[in-house]
């Protein structure tokens, strides 16, 4: 595997689009502390040279985009899933980071072993829910709170997987020494700031609402397995957020339906607008999975929108996404009326650790 990250069309397809997207993979788990992530996304990039499994097949043969279909990441899930549930003993030293051993046969065995159970995981793409993403919406929010829009907001989130984000109200965040939210909240998240602190304002949220194309029911134990397999191991922290995660959602499940990004954007925004309320779309690392012309349908969704917005009834769109060519993930807005160019307010890890404010 190279360790030189190649930038590719992200519609890529075909064998060398495979291939690429495993390497890259391989390279940016490496470049996010992820090693062990790294390693089982390499061994399993070893078997599309000897494809003698029907896993290794379907990947090797896909028909699809790999890297817009995350196609590594559904096929790490399905291994870190063994592992989590304890049913391939023989990946307990890779997940020990242990050294002096062969990835590639140990990953090519499990698969033998385990292939029935190894291949739903490529029929869907990788749930990505991420907790401390949601220090970046509330950041996003100070700041339109600054720039004028109603301090109240009710917000849409597409892509919402179990729906983790859309209890961000009942988080705690210090974001720079600026205090938001419940004390006592379900999570709390105090990422590293770097620059200037983010506006303090005193906002509220209206509501949350959100959809998925596959919602998780954090509630049912084999949903939050699957949940959890798609969380990289080093990562203990977002394990423990998890677990909070779960205790809240079953104290109160987070209002999630089951749509695709464009159905429910339109038929959200055709609802009536409280006055005095800013209405905001969100979404974190989830655009490239939005096929193109939901793209389109959502941007066209939101545009409308902003022509009919007003100042008592203002909207606006709240995205983190990667910006595969620099490597970042970046915070970025827009809002309605008054100018609707986009302000990237920062960049941050993907997985909140940290917030670059450019705000």
């Amino acid at each position: 595997m190279s360790e030189r990250y190649d930038f590719v069309d992200m519609a890529e397809t075909g064998p060398a689009a495979v291939r690429t997207a495993f390497a890259n993979q391989t390279v940016y788990c490496r470049a996010n502390d992820a090693p062990v992530t790294a390693r089982i996304v390499a061994a399993l990039g070893a078997l599309l040279g000897h494809p003698a499994s029907e896993f290794a097949r379907r990947i090797a043969g896909w028909q699809g985009a790999p890297l817009a279909d995350a196609l590594p990441l559904r096929a790490a899930g399905g291994i870190h899933a063994l592992h989590l549930a304890g049913t391939a003993h023989e990946l307990a030293p890779i997940y020990a980071d242990a050294e002096d051993i062969n990835d590639a046969a140990i990953i090519a065995g499990v698969v033998a072993r385990h292939e029935a159970a190894l291949l739903p995981w490529l029929d869907g793409p990788p749930q990505t829910n991420e907790a401390g993403r949601s220090s970046n919406f509330i950041a996003a929010m100070l700041w339109l709170a600054d720039k004028g829009l109603p301090p109240r907001f009710d917000c849409l989130e597409i892509g919402s997987s179990a729906g983790i984000n859309l209890m961000l109200d009942r988080y705690h965040y210090d974001l720079g020494g600026v205090q938001v939210g419940p004390q006592s909240g379900a999570m709390g998240f105090t990422p590293e700031w770097r620059g200037n602190h983010p506006p303090q304002h005193r906002i509220a949220i209206a509501a949350l609402k959100g959809c998925d194309v596959a919602p998780v029911d954090l509630t049912d134990p084999a949903q939050a397995l699957r949940l959890k397999a798609y969380v990289w191991p080093e990562h203990a922290i977002r394990f423990a957020r998890m677990e909070a995660a779960i205790a809240a959602s079953r104290e109160q499940k987070p209002d999630l339906i089951q749509a695709n990004a464009a159905d429910f954007v339109e038929a959200e925004l055709a609802k009536p607008q409280a006055e005095g309320t800013t209405r905001v779309l969100m979404h974190s690392i989830v655009w490239q999975y939005v096929p193109a012309d939901q793209q389109a349908r959502v941007t066209a969704a939101m545009e409308a929108g902003g022509a009919r917005a007003t100042a008592d009834r203002p909207l606006a769109w709240i995205a983190l996404e990667a910006n595969r060519t620099v490597h970042h993930h970046e915070l970025v807005v827009r809002h309605w009326p008054g100018g609707d160019a986009p302000h990237m307010l920062g960049r941050a890890h993907a997985h909140g650790a940290w917030i670059e404010w450019m705000g």
